[in-house]
């Protein structure tokens, strides 16, 4: 009889179970402690750090730079790793929740008090977290050997030379991509098929540079605190936009169009 079952096809969730599973997921994080979700964003943050971490070590090594197409695809492979880390590992990322907990406040069971108290706390768990992977590899680099100062500034300033309209569009981008992510991991039944949605969806994310404010994070404040080419008014005045963006995308064209087909007959 197991066997029979085993090589069954496992039955495809419908629309209205993945809304019912993020439903229920996120109600659990809002309803979770203060300590609780900082030390999961904290972690997540820590976590996200070995994907910048990656990218730079490939630069370092690679004869070509950015614009040679085999470098851009392993920078984008390598850049899904810090991801990787974070969703699979079940850890608070803000991108996910631009998405997740803003739809228990389009249902009705969360207010947006809860949704700005979830938002707060990751967020700030993950910023923290980025600065403290920061810290850490900047004291261990000059024993690693693999990784030069150069590879991080390139890979800042990749972010921060941009008109500030473009990091907000940009941002937009990357969140509805992030949110999306989370609507498809949900749906996926195995922990293969998830692996695979992080390193596309992710791997779009590094390929076309845009603002993600949780790995950007590390990856600008490497360069801030590795360059003279990068100042504090680049940092913040990424983060601000690169954050709005993310929210707004995710939020928007994902939480809100796909509550509201889902609410509306979709199966």
């Amino acid at each position: 009889m197991s066997d029979q079952n085993a090589d069954q096809p496992t039955e495809q969730k419908t629309s209205r179970s993945i809304l019912d599973t993020i439903l229920d997921g996120a109600l659990h994080e809002m309803n979770r402690e203060r300590s609780g979700l900082l030390l999961s964003g904290l972690s997540a943050g820590l976590d996200i750090g070995f994907g910048p971490l990656m990218m730079a070590v490939v630069l370092t090594l690679s004869p070509a730079g950015f614009g040679d197409l085999t470098t851009e695809l392993l920078l984008a492979s390598v850049y899904s790793i810090g991801f990787m880390f974070v969703i699979l590992g079940r850890s608070e990322l803000f991108t996910e929740h631009t998405t997740l907990a803003v739809i228990p406040v389009l249902d009705g069971q969360a207010s947006l008090r809860d949704l700005g108290r979830l938002w707060g706390l990751v967020y700030v768990g993950n910023l923290v977290g980025g600065l403290c992977f920061t810290l850490l590899v900047i004291l261990l680099m000059p024993e690693l050997g693999v990784v030069t100062p150069a590879a991080f500034e390139t890979i800042a300033l990749k972010l921060v030379t941009h008109d500030l309209p473009w990091l907000f569009v940009g941002g937009v981008f990357a969140g509805w991509l992030m949110g999306l992510l989370a609507w498809l991991i949900t749906a996926a039944q195995e922990t293969t098929s998830r692996l695979i949605l992080v390193l596309i969806v992710t791997g779009t994310i590094g390929l076309l540079h845009l603002p993600h404010s949780i790995a950007g994070n590390v990856e600008v404040l490497f360069g801030l605190f590795m360059s003279p080419a990068i100042t504090p008014i680049d940092y913040v005045g990424f983060l601000v936009l690169a954050t709005v963006g993310n929210a707004f995308g995710g939020a928007v064209f994902v939480a809100l169009l796909k509550y509201g087909h889902v609410v509306r007959g979709a199966n």
